[in-house]
């Protein structure tokens, strides 16, 4: 029989531990043709939208991908980090991956980096990078508190489209959500009392405003509603405060089918007709200010509410890379390498 040669294969790299933040995605500019690619990236998801394929992709291709790509980019143009010339999303995520890589140092041997589900920087080209700085062992950190499946679970999903092309898989471990995580909600708590305490003036109310979903997402049985009720439930009994000062909304209706209700729209046009016109309201649901926190909620919200005749608005910032966010940040990722480091 012929002799058969093994196969060349590169240096093997001394072992590191790779911890990857999963975090929504971003345009790469506030043009047409940018803003364009990620909707199309971001609403082909399965995931995200559950209809009829053939259907969805005639009226994504047809009507949504031809209109929307301008409206967003206006959007986006708002709130754009000049400075960095890149969106607030992306700036502040790249930030934790920065901050938590330094509180890490005691762990030599850990790697962090972060990527989007949607744009860049690629899940794929992040977990091939971290393979190759020798990396068999990589942490999934989806940057959701609340469990989707439109979330975390399609976070994961890519994670997993890309090892299934890779002939050697690294080891891979995914975070499970923490919306009831005890540090996340004593940091959210404070993060709420001190933002009302800083104002001019005393809320009527403090809304704690989600990201929605369809109904139907809730009755195919994703726990994300019951997440968000209890992220905002544990907050108030940590205040301490009564059930009427703290209200859940959702947020970001997409299309004609019914989504989580109350509406947060709905409601800061509704509020001031009942004589609560001094309102704070922030968004438990993301760990990093982006556009459904800083137009949606911070611009548009203050819009909606005082032309119905409210007299003060104020937006708390997310927890962000903030020393309490990057806490709750750090407290999960060590715990979540129990065993590996």
């Amino acid at each position: 029989m012929p002799d058969v040669k093994p196969p060349d294969h590169p240096q093997i790299k001394p072992q590191k531990v790779g911890v990857l933040l999963l975090n929504l995605g971003t345009p790469d500019s506030t043009d047409f043709w940018p803003v364009r690619r990620y909707l199309k990236e971001f609403l082909s998801d399965n995931r995200v939208i559950e209809v009829n394929r053939l259907v969805w992709w005639l009226i994504l291709n047809g009507i949504i991908l031809n209109v929307r790509p301008q409206k967003s980019g206006h959007a986006y143009a708002k709130i754009w980090d000049r400075e960095a010339n890149d969106s607030p999303l992306r700036v502040i995520t790249r930030r934790q991956a920065e901050k938590l890589g330094s509180a890490l140092a005691d762990k030599p041997d850990v790697i962090v980096d972060f990527a989007m589900r949607y744009g860049n920087p690629s899940t794929e080209s992040k977990i091939r990078a971290l393979q190759e700085a020798g990396c068999q062992k990589i942490l999934l950190v989806p940057l959701y508190p609340q469990y989707s499946a439109t979330t975390i679970a399609t976070a994961n999903d890519k994670a997993f489209d890309v090892l299934k092309t890779m002939r050697w898989q690294p080891a891979v471990r995914t975070a499970p959500a923490y919306y009831n995580d005890p540090l996340y909600i004593e940091t959210l708590a404070r993060s709420i009392d001190e933002g009302v305490k800083a104002l001019d003036f005393e809320p009527d109310l403090v809304i704690t405003s989600y990201h929605g979903m369809p109904i139907e997402y809730l009755m195919k049985g994703d726990p994300y509603h019951c997440d968000c009720m209890a992220t905002t439930r544990l907050v108030r009994e940590y205040l301490g405060w009564p059930k009427e000062k703290l209200l859940v909304t959702f947020q970001s209706r997409f299309g004609r089918d019914e989504w989580l209700k109350p509406y947060t729209a709905e409601t800061l046009m509704e509020l001031p007709k009942r004589g609560i016109k001094k309102i704070a309201i922030l968004a438990p649901a993301f760990s990093v200010d982006c556009i459904e926190t800083l137009e949606e909620i911070a611009i548009t919200g203050r819009e909606q509410f005082m032309s119905a005749g409210g007299e003060h608005y104020a937006y708390i910032p997310c927890l962000n890379d903030t020393p309490g966010g990057m806490a709750v940040i750090e407290n999960m990722v060590r715990r979540e390498l129990g065993g590996w480091v």
